[in-house]
This record gives C-alpha cells, sequence and structure tokens, in this order.
C-alpha cells in the first residue's frame, strides 16, 4: 500500500523544499515526503550548502534531483505544503484542484487541526483555497553569501515541519 503523500514546494527545488522533505523523511510517519519546484531545472543535484546543514542536522541526506512541479504531480498529493505565498498563488493558477490541500508550511504547522478525523477533513474544514497568507507565513530563502544562513534554515524548517508531522497525524479520540 502506497503512503499518503506530502508535496514540498518552493521554487527551484534545490534548497527549501528538499530540506523540508529530508526532514518529515527522518520522521519515519505515515507520510511519504517529496518535493518539487514551480521554476526548477530539472535533474540538478542539491547544493553543498544544502547537503551541508541537513548533516548539521544530523539528518540523512536523500539522493535528490530537482524536478519541476507539475499538474499531476501536484493532483497525486494528499498535502502540498509551500514555502512561500508565491508558491501557493502558483498552485492556485496552474492546478485549481489542488489549492484545497496547500498552503504555505508555517501556515499549516501552526493551524492545521488536531484531533480524530482523517487529514483530508481537517484540511477542508481550512478552506485553503481562499486562505489569506501573510508574509510571517512564509520560510524566506537563504542568503547565498552566507553559509551559516543555510544552518539557521534548516533549523527552522525542521522546528516547523516537526511541528507539522505532530499535526498530520491524527489524534485518537478522547473518550469518557
Amino acid at each position: 500500500m502506497t503512503r499518503p503523500s506530502v508535496l514540498f514546494l518552493c521554487t527551484g527545488n534545490a534548497v527549501r523544499s528538499v530540506m523540508a522533505a529530508a526532514v518529515l523523511e527522518a520522521h519515519g510517519g505515515p507520510y511519504q515526503a517529496t518535493s518539487a519546484g514551480t521554476l526548477a531545472v530539472p535533474g540538478q543535484p542539491m547544493g553543498w550548502r544544502t547537503r551541508d546543514a541537513l548533516v548539521a542536522l544530523g539528518l540523512p541526506v536523500p539522493p535528490h534531483r530537482s524536478r519541476q512541479a507539475t499538474p499531476a504531480l501536484l493532483d497525486q498529493a494528499t498535502l502540498v505544503v509551500a514555502m512561500a505565498r508565491e508558491h501557493v498563488a502558483w498552485v492556485r493558477q496552474w492546478c485549481p484542484g489542488a489549492a484545497e490541500r496547500t498552503a504555505t508550511l508555517p501556515w499549516l504547522a501552526s493551524r492545521l487541526p488536531l484531533g480524530p478525523a482523517p487529514l483530508t477533513e481537517r484540511l477542508g474544514a481550512l478552506h485553503l483555497s481562499t486562505a489569506r497568507l501573510s508574509e510571517q507565513d512564509e520560510v524566506a530563502e537563504p542568503d547565498p553569501e552566507d553559509p551559516a544562513s543555510y544552518q539557521t534554515l534548516a533549523a527552522r524548517i525542521r522546528t516547523l515541519v516537526d511541528e507539522l508531522a505532530r499535526r498530520l497525524t491524527p489524534a485518537p479520540p478522547t473518550g469518557g
């Protein structure tokens, strides 16, 4: 049986979405983590700064090659987790069928409801295709001139993905 998938989405599929997918995969939970970009050059390996940031967090380095997000890829995802508002807007424009399953990582990490309901029901209650996102709901790119910014970014992404992972799994029903 195929695990439900979480597709992490950034621009080039070289840094942010790669880090987020690696963190979620390291959880070993019920969701398969994948990544793609809205303007990716397909087939590119991750950069050394991204790799080093993952290693610094003690995470396995995935055998990554960049890929372009497509409507088919978005349609297959159980959840699409974008890094910025521009990525959410891209999904809303190019794959409106996935818009109800798409929001940014910080937004979902703080608002995805816990509870016993399946993920699809909890996502539906959020009305994501019309959700308003602010600048605080974004994960900014690292400074390419500052290698340390990649480690800072990786630590922030790990915190956000750890919280998202906690919220992804339905909580057992409380009973009395």
